[in-house]
């Protein structure tokens, strides 16, 4: 990839709860498709007061998480030693491989959320728990 350039409106919605064998059922607007990255998997996350992303962790991917509009409980850390805080816009968070994290939307406006995770595999969530035994 040499570079590309897109708009946020120009990457169409994508509403998750019409995909069976991906939860949670939020819109997400997928830029690393619309950007093509081979590395990098980016995407916004449109989270209505009350949803979530449960607790989970990744085998091989660590993420990153800007909050851009809204105000979220954040739980992170490894199983055990959870920690949950409450974080609104500008807020960074990061989570490593076989670290866990979640967040829900404790507002009572739609926030968004960019998500940056690398490398740029499928990596399905994994119970944070079931890494202790």
């Amino acid at each position: 990839m040499g570079y590309e350039i897109v708009h946020t409106d120009d990457v169409p919605l994508t509403d998750l709860s019409r995909v069976e064998e991906i939860p949670p059922d939020l819109d997400i607007r997928p830029i690393d498709e619309a950007l093509e990255t081979e590395n990098l998997k980016v995407k916004l996350w449109y989270f209505e007061p009350g949803e979530e992303i449960q607790y989970h962790a990744h085998a091989e991917q660590e993420e990153l998480y800007y909050i851009l509009k809204g105000t979220f409980s954040l739980k992170v850390g490894e199983s055990g030693e959870e920690e949950i805080v409450e974080a609104g816009p500008g807020t960074f968070y990061a989570a490593g491989p076989m670290t866990g994290h979640g967040h829900r939307n404790v507002g009572d406006e739609q926030g968004v959320v960019l998500a940056l995770g690398a490398p740029a595999v499928d990596d399905p969530g994994l119970d944070p728990h079931s890494l202790d035994e």
